[in-house]
C-alpha cells in the first residue's frame, strides 16, 4: 500500500526538497488550507507525539486523561513508576473512563457507566455479570493501548502503531542532550501561549536566527545572531547552536545566571546554547544553567497552542532566594516577539500575495525541517533530515 499523500501540488513540494541554495519554501497551502491541516493531524501527529513532562503529569499510583490531536489519552503510572497509555474508552459501551484534567490517585481504572474496572496495566479486572460467566474471558477485553515511552523525562505516545522505536526516533539527540541531564531537572515555571499562526511557522522561526537582529534586541546583546553551527543528526530532529558573547553566562537580560551550571556541562559547552526541534512538536533549548522547552499543539491551520517550560537543577530551585525570573522574563519577551513575527507571516500568506521564496545561508536548519515536511507530504514518510554543509562544524 502506498503512503498517503497530502493535498498539495507535487511540483511545489519537489522544489522544497531540491538541493540547498536552489530550494524554495513550502507552498501557501501548507500553512493555510484546512485540508492540509486535517491531513497533518492524521498523518504527522500520530507517531511519537510529546505530551509533556511525565513527572508533571502524574505521580506513581496515579492516572490522568489528556487531550491530544488523536483523541483523549488515558495515562497510568503504577507504583513502580512504569507508564502506559491507553485510549480513554471503556471496552464495554465506549464511555470515557476519566474526564480530562488533573491526575488522581487510583488503584484501578473504573468506568463510571457500568463499573467495568481495569488494572493500571490495562487488563480487565472486573465486569459485573460478565466475569462470573464461564464463557467470558477477561483477557479478551483489555484497554486499547497506545504505544508510549519516556525519554529524558518527557512522555511520548505513538498512535500510529508502526513508527520506529522511540530510541530510533530520537537517534543521536540522546547523546547531544545528555550533558544537560533533563531527566533530573525540575520545572520551576510554565507559560501557555496561543499564537495565531500555523504550527510550522513556529518551528521554522525557531530554526533560524536570520531574523534575530531585526526583532530580538535583547537576545542580540548576549549572543551574536550569525554564530553557531548546525548539528549532524541520525534521528527525526534538526538543530544547531548559538554562541554566547564574551563575559555572558547565559541567556538573560544582563547575561548573568541566577541558577547553577547543569551537571554534565563543561566549560566549552557552557559557551553555547542548543536549539533542537524534535519531530513533530517539541522544541528544546538547552543552556548551561537551564533547559527551556516549547510543546506545540496545532489548533487550526492558523492557530497553535504553545506550552513553555523552564527546567532547572533541583539544587538551584531549592536554594534560598532562587527565582527563575532571570530566564523566564527574558524568554517571555523573546517568545512574544517571535509569535508576533509568525502571526505577521500568517497574515501575509492569507493575503494571497505569498509565493515560495529562497532561503538564506543562515536558514540551513529551517531547510532541514521543511524538507522533512515536504517528504512526508509526498508520501515518502519522515526520515532524518538532509544537513547542508554550509553551517556544519568541521
Amino acid at each position: 500500500m502506498s503512503a498517503p499523500v497530502a493535498p498539495l501540488a507535487a511540483g511545489d513540494l519537489e522544489r522544497v526538497i531540491a538541493d540547498f541554495g536552489t530550494s524554495r519554501t513550502l507552498p501557501a497551502g501548507a500553512y493555510a488550507d484546512q485540508a492540509v491541516f486535517d491531513w497533518e493531524v492524521e498523518h504527522l501527529f500520530g507517531s511519537w507525539l510529546c505530551v509533556g513532562r511525565v513527572d508533571d503529569l502524574l505521580e506513581p499510583g496515579q492516572i490522568v486523561a489528556l487531550p491530544t490531536l488523536s483523541g483523549s489519552l488515558l495515562v497510568s503510572r503504577d507504583a513502580g513508576g512504569e507508564v502506559r497509555g491507553f485510549r480513554n474508552v471503556c471496552r464495554h459501551r465506549g464511555h470515557e473512563l476519566l474526564p480530562e484534567g488533573a491526575a488522581i490517585d487510583a488503584r484501578q481504572i473504573r468506568c463510571p457507566y457500568h463499573s467495568w474496572a481495569y488494572r493500571l496495566d490495562g487488563t480487565l479486572r472486573t465486569a459485573p455479570t460478565f466475569t462470573q460467566a464461564p464463557d467470558f474471558d477477561a483477557t479478551d477485553w483489555p484497554l486499547v493501548e497506545v504505544r508510549s515511552g519516556v525519554w529524558r523525562g518527557w512522555l511520548f505516545v505513538d498512535y500510529s502503531e508502526h513508527g520506529p522505536a522511540l530510541a530510533d526516533h530520537v537517534g543521536n539527540l540522546d547523546d547531544v542532550v545528555a550533558p544537560y541531564e533533563p531527566e533530573r531537572l525540575t520545572r520551576a515555571a510554565s507559560h501557555d501561549y496561543v499564537a495565531e499562526a500555523n504550527w510550522k511557522l513556529i518551528v521554522e522561526n525557531y530554526q533560524e536566527c536570520y531574523h534575530c537582529s531585526t526583532i530580538h534586541p535583547a537576545l542580540c546583546k548576549v549572543s551574536p545572531p550569525d554564530s553557531g553551527h548546525d548539528l549532524r543528526t541520525t534521528g527525526l530532529w534538526s538543530g544547531g547552536t548559538l554562541d554566547l558573547m564574551d563575559g555572558v553566562e547565559t541567556m538573560s537580560f544582563d547575561g548573568t545566571s541566577g541558577g547553577v551550571r547543569l551537571g554534565g556541562v563543561d566549560d566549552e559547552l557552557a559557551r553555547e546554547v542548543l536549539y533542537i526541534a524534535l519531530w513533530p512538536n517539541i522544541l528544546i533549548s538547552a543552556h548551561a544553567d537551564y533547559v527551556m522547552t516549547h510543546v506545540l499543539t496545532p489548533l487550526a491551520p492558523d492557530r497553535t497552542h504553545i506550552r513553555c517550560d523552564w527546567l532547572f537543577d533541583p539544587e538551584a530551585v531549592s536554594s534560598d532566594g532562587f527565582s527563575p525570573a532571570y530566564a523566564v522574563d527574558f524568554w517571555d519577551v523573546t517568545n512574544r516577539e517571535d509569535w508576533a513575527a509568525c502571526e505577521g507571516v500568517q497574515r501575509g500568506i492569507r493575503s494571497g500575495g505569498y509565493r515560495p521564496g529562497p532561503l538564506s545561508v543562515w536558514e540551513t536548519t529551517l531547510y532541514q525541517f521543511q524538507r522533512m515536511v515536504a517528504e512526508a507530504y509526498l508520501g515518502r514518510g519522515v526520515s532524518p533530515p538532509v544537513v547542508p554543509p554550509q553551517r556544519v562544524k568541521a
